[in-house]
């Protein structure tokens, strides 16, 4: 992992910003903002919050448009870019790439249309290629890493200790064939698997399928061999909030690798609704998983 920025390391250029949704972007440009650095932010189109967005320099793009992205990033003078916040990922048809979108997706290639590392991968390659320095939010905003151990009074049980070994072997498989990074385990069954809806919609889907007794927990990591520059696992108090609607009693994530967009937050609410929070240690994570 790269070392972030601190107070007193001298500005490295102004850092870019390539915004997604959700409240990150915020954080990392005030974050860079406070070590000194100039930050511009490339706010996606559909996606980024223009109440997360506006109080730093920045300009829209939409998703497609390679060129305009690429022309604002080198005007504002960016040397280095960080991805931050959810994209939900478009097809062909919606994404209406522009003349240099459609030359970078001809040098993407298959990656276009592989599982979501592969093309983010060949994203950060085509970025170098172009100029940018590519780092991880994680660089940045160091504090919202996840830290390892428990963050609430409540502690999961034997169940769901058991539970939580199981959903590290299931996303870790899942990861290997890059299909998603969470799964909701209750009594030693796989309630449900992320796929391309996401974590929010993989939990509204598990209170239909609950089962008596005991409740389930959520597991998230990153992915085998993924690469840390884009689409770190991230949670917040909304999180909580769609685990306690799915009848959950807990919530398991990757310490050091989970972007936490407000730990305060997330704690309060969990406290509140009685889950746990429970950061996963190096040990407990072998690198490549089988189904138990």
């Amino acid at each position: 992992m790269t070392e972030a920025a601190r107070p007193g390391d001298a500005p490295r250029g102004v850092l870019g910003i390539l915004a997604g949704g959700g409240p990150l972007p915020g954080r990392v440009a005030a974050a860079a903002q406070a070590v000194g650095r100039a930050v511009f932010i490339v706010a996606l189109e559909g996606y980024a919050e223009p109440s997360v967005i506006s109080a730093f320099p920045h300009a829209y793009a939409r998703l497609g448009a390679a060129g305009r992205i690429i022309q604002l990033l080198r005007e504002n003078a960016c040397t280095e870019l960080v991805l931050v916040g959810p994209v939900r990922r478009p097809s062909l048809l919606d994404l209406r790439p522009d003349a240099e979108g459609a030359r970078i997706l001809a040098r993407i290639g298959r990656a276009a249309f592989a599982g979501d590392d592969g093309l983010l991968a060949a994203i950060v390659k085509v970025l170098a290629e172009e100029g940018f320095r590519v780092i991880g939010a994680h660089e940045v905003l160091t504090e919202a890493l996840a830290p390892p151990g428990l963050l609430t009074r409540q502690a999961p049980d034997a169940q769901a200790l058991a539970d939580i070994e199981r959903g590290i072997a299931v996303v870790r498989a899942l990861g290997a064939v890059d299909v998603g990074q969470a799964c909701v385990v209750q009594q030693g069954i796989v309630l449900a698997v992320e796929a391309v809806e996401g974590t929010d919609a993989m939990l509204a889907r598990c209170a239909a399928l609950a089962r008596a007794g005991p409740g389930g927990v959520l597991v998230k990591l990153v992915k085998p061999g993924q690469d840390w520059r884009a689409d770190l696992p991230t949670l917040g108090p909304g999180t909580v909030d769609h685990a306690h609607a799915a009848g959950l009693r807990g919530i398991a994530f990757e310490a050091k690798g989970t972007l936490i967009t407000d730990r305060a937050g997330m704690i309060a609410k969990a406290e509140q609704a009685g889950l746990f929070l429970m950061g996963l240690a190096d040990e407990l994570l072998p690198k490549q998983g089988a189904l138990p």
